[in-house]
């Protein structure tokens, strides 16, 4: 009993999702969510600004899922059916929010995404721990000011770590097409932080020592 419940929880992603697919098997389906639900709630939540926002899509995206069970095939991973559908459901709220004339920093100001530094962490001093989320909070603000097609990209890339190739397959494009994005995002995100980093939440601080936040 013992060695089959581990290799259950061993399982890849792609064997779970053979489980809910086949069986309806929720509790495969509920250790996906386990596995996918920070990674999923991060980039949302670095797409939009809003932490509300981002955990009512997180939770959207996984009931788009498994709603879609029967009909999925494993020609991708599920990984990059699950950071498909996120930044499609991204996209639609960021079109109601231009519709509306929404534009809110205050949500991801709030907000601090998995594996980001805070000052209940352990490790360095205070100082350097309010610097350091200082720094990733004006970061924050810049990301939200590039177009979405390269806010994506570069969240992706340096947040999710995903490589160019598996980018591509997520965003359906070529990669080169992925690497230029890259690249102009990127450009236009320093430019942002050069035009931030006198506003009251960066004084006295470096566009180089902002950068380490990437």
């Amino acid at each position: 009993m013992a060695g089959l419940i581990s290799r259950f929880f061993s399982a890849s992603d792609e064997q779970l999702m053979w489980r809910v697919k086949l069986q309806d098997d929720h509790q495969a389906f509920n250790l996906l969510m386990e596995r996918w639900q920070g990674p999923i709630r991060n980039l949302c939540l670095r797409m939009l600004g809003d932490s509300h926002e981002a955990e009512d899509l997180c939770q959207t995206a996984f009931a788009r899922v498994f709603a879609s069970r029967a009909r999925w095939e494993p020609a991708a991973k599920v990984s990059t059916f699950l950071w498909r559908i996120a930044l499609n459901l991204c996209h639609d709220q960021l079109r109601k929010h231009r519709r509306r004339g929404e534009f809110s920093l205050e949500g991801l100001e709030d907000g601090v995404c998995e594996g980001e530094p805070t000052l209940a962490d352990g490790g360095p001093g205070p100082d350097s721990q309010l610097e350091a989320s200082e720094s990733a909070a004006l970061v924050r603000q810049a990301l939200l000011r590039l177009d979405p097609i390269y806010r994506e990209t570069v969240v992706l890339r340096h947040y999710e770590g995903l490589k160019f190739c598996e980018i591509a397959q997520v965003l359906k494009i070529p990669e080169g097409t992925v690497k230029s994005r890259m690249a102009e995002g990127l450009s236009q995100l320093r430019k942002l932080l050069n035009n931030l980093k006198d506003e009251p939440l960066c004084k006295n601080k470096t566009q180089n020592r902002v950068m380490i936040a990437l």
